[in-house]
């Protein structure tokens, strides 16, 4: 008979993760509420840098994935993980490191992406410094975890377990993947890849950011603590292990379909479709498998706010991940892409499933921690409820919006013109929309702080322990299958090979989709009238991405009549070599700006950025007036040529050593041009907004359209 081994749970570690869930929760969707309320009273930009929509929301995503969601994650794993191996964690230093370090990058990110410092990857914004402190932060989280794993005293690792290794092992790929870069400064760099290139990369980790850090991790905590607060088994092991096997394998290739109709080669449009689509029986079958292991237990799921949380958490995670596959059909995704009916899909998986489960854990931690009773089961109901309420204010105002988008941008008339042809009025035609989601976060908001409230009470009525004795037997290690066991059970036993098997079933998908297109050079015709910025349009792309305009315009003229009617010829992928990073955009807030160049005077864009409203009356985008007050910072520039020659772009050597002064023969010729339209001011040719105009100026001019037939 195996010894008995007393050994002490760490639940100091738990608690601050716990802690810091629960601050940087109301943070996230106090930035959130903030950016909803602006797109329907534009004032609440304030006139400043820092708090304009197109710096805010990227904070408002960061701190809502890797603040809320993150801590919510270590705070179950570092809970659960101990619990299921029957030990206490592999070391208190590792603990340390990891829970402080993660709050420094939540800081850093706090501090520089209002700042406009962004390397512009969605859900990966953050600047090369950071990305190196999240990959150290990361490997510390994974060696605590995997020595806690190899002084296990339980042979078998729970399906929960399986779930944390395939996202660690997946996270880490993404991201050095995914920010392979070449730094110019302190805080600026620029991606190897460019253009369709780093566009494929991009979506393969953005969309895998949400299999991998905001769905996987999340079934692990599902597999756990459901069953735990439902004081049931999990309703099958078998479909557990097809969910497992099937997800991880088949998720990794669903990236492409971000990028349906845009200038990426079809082949890797059509894979991304397809392995979308056969994402729903492993998703549904993780869903099924969480709702049926409260079979028979309905009658208490009316009563306990706890499991009310987790069963709408599951179904939400359910309906996600249908419509998810649904709008990845080309069909559906021509209709829904670039609309708010993709915010309102994002917001379903966000506020329900990542949401949700979090509440519904912290109401059934908070209490364990400290060995108390939840302070009000009626708070927690009425939480439940006024969260309910929120995510259906929330979601249905904005599918409503994303249908009306779409339905104002594709009507023509009898006589064959666009019935809309001001894109303007299929704005103000859904800020009634906006408002109402504005509604929906308010209560979401509102329902948070009653959270609060309750578990604040709990722990000042608990006793908290902050390490708890337990008792288990010594691990005795087993070779080979045992007779009659399923196969599975192998696998199960041993962590290396888990991880193993698992990084095997993540990189088949990348290697099949990258690979060609970056190892093979046809993927990406070259059109050779397509030339790298000048100097002064470099520095304009980079204040354009610094001011975040990516969030409400898109760079990317798909092949529809509506689209080229509106805009001018549809976008090729040869033109995109030298966009580093590319700016395709994901939600048309304002008009798409790929044809943008020469199409107004310069006057028209110097006015439209200072007070947009005087150039297109009702107007929701920010004012920018530190664009005209601030002079341009060409310092780093001779720097960014040389890195982006380094990375391939064909400047010519030495052109660094001119670049300052070739940008100011360009920007006085801009000055002159708006002096002529009766735009002065004292030293116009140093200011920023000049550099943005000659970029603005270039987009799209590079290829001549096609002449029509007759003409």
């Amino acid at each position: 008979m195996a010894q008995v081994e007393q050994f002490r749970y760490d639940n100091a570690i738990v608690r601050k993760f716990a802690y810091a869930t629960m601050v940087f929760g109301a943070v996230g969707i106090l930035v959130g509420l903030l950016a909803a309320l602006q797109l329907v009273f534009p004032a609440l930009n304030f006139s400043t840098a820092e708090t304009t929509f197109g710096r805010i929301r990227p904070l408002h995503t960061n701190a809502a994935i890797f603040a809320f969601v993150g801590n919510g994650i270590f705070m179950g794993v570092y809970y659960s993980l101990q619990r299921l191996l029957k030990t206490n964690m592999y070391s208190k230093f590792l603990n340390e490191f990891h829970f402080w370090g993660w709050q420094a990058i939540i800081l850093a990110a706090a501090i520089t992406l209002p700042l406009g410092i962004t390397s512009s990857h969605e859900y990966a914004e953050l600047e090369w410094p950071i990305d190196l402190a999240i990959a150290a932060v990361w490997v510390a989280f994974g060696v605590n975890m995997f020595g806690t794993i190899l002084k296990r005293r339980e042979n078998h690792l729970y399906v929960a377990i399986w779930f944390y290794i395939a996202t660690w092992v997946t996270v880490t790929v993404l991201h050095i993947g995914n920010n392979l870069e070449l730094p110019v400064s302190m805080w600026k760099s620029y991606p190897v890849f460019a253009g369709v290139q780093d566009a494929l990369i991009q979506w393969w980790y953005g969309h895998n950011a949400v299999a991998f850090f905001l769905t996987t991790p999340y079934l692990g905590l599902m597999y756990y603590f459901l069953p735990k607060a439902a004081n049931r088994p999990v309703y099958s092991y078998r479909l557990s292990i097809i969910h497992f096997w099937a997800l991880i394998f088949i998720y990794i290739w669903a990236g492409p379909h971000h990028l349906l109709y845009t200038s990426l080669p079809d082949w890797a449009q059509s894979l991304g479709t397809v392995f979308s689509i056969m994402l729903i029986a492993p998703s549904w079958g993780g869903m099924l498998n969480g709702l049926l292991t409260l079979r028979g237990a309905w009658d208490r799921v009316r009563q306990d706010p706890i499991l009310k949380f987790m069963v709408v958490a599951v179904t939400a995670y359910g309906m996600a991940t249908f419509e998810g596959p649904m709008l990845s059909i080309k069909s559906v995704n021509a209709i829904s892409h670039f609309t708010d009916w993709t915010i309102g899909h994002v917001h379903i998986g966000t506020l329900g499933w990542n949401g949700f489960l979090t509440f519904g854990v912290l109401y059934w931690l908070i209490p364990q921690l400290f060995r108390t009773k939840l302070y009000s089961q009626k708070l927690a109901n009425a939480h439940f409820w006024i969260g309910t309420l929120g995510i259906l204010f929330y979601a249905i105002p904005l599918y409503w919006a994303g249908w009306t988008q779409s339905l104002m941008w594709k009507q023509f008339t009898a006589d064959g013109f666009l019935q809309y042809g001001n894109f303007l009025e299929t704005v103000t035609q859904i800020i009634p929309m906006y408002a109402l989601r504005a509604l929906g976060g308010t209560l979401y908001v509102a329902g948070y702080f009653v959270m609060l409230y309750n578990l604040y009470k709990t722990i000042k009525a608990g006793s908290f322990q902050a390490y708890e004795e337990a008792e288990a037997p010594a691990r005795v290690a087993t070779a080979g299958a045992h007779k009659g066991e399923h196969w599975h059970r192998w696998i199960e036993r041993r962590p290396v090979q888990l991880l193993i098997g698992s990084t095997i079933a993540i990189l088949i998908g990348g290697m099949v989709e990258i690979f060609p297109m970056v190892m093979i050079g046809d993927q990406v015709p070259t059109i050779e009238s397509v030339k790298p910025y000048t100097a002064l349009e470099l520095q304009g792309r980079d204040l354009y991405i610094r001011e975040g305009c990516i969030s409400c315009h898109t760079q990317m003229v798909r092949p529809f009549r509506s689209e080229t009617e509106r805009y001018g010829e549809y976008s090729k992928s040869g033109e995109f070599i030298y966009d580093r990073p590319f700016l395709w955009g994901s939600k048309r807030t304002g008009p798409d700006l790929h044809r943008l160049g020469n199409k107004y005077p310069d006057s028209w864009h110097y006015n439209h950025m200072l007070d947009p409203t005087s150039m297109s009356p009702g107007s929701i985008m920010p004012v920018y007036p530190w664009l005209i007050e601030d002079d341009l910072d060409n310092s780093l520039l001779p720097a960014k040529i040389m890195a982006l020659r380094t990375l391939g772009t064909p400047y010519a050597e030495g052109y660094e050593e001119e670049a300052i002064a070739d940008a100011q023969r360009q920007a006085d010729e801009i000055a002159a041009r708006l002096r002529k339209d009766g735009i002065d001011g004292e030293g116009l040719e140093q200011k920023e907004i000049i550099a943005l105009i000659a970029y603005l100026q270039r987009l799209g001019t590079d290829i001549k359209p096609a002449p029509q037939a007759g003409n």
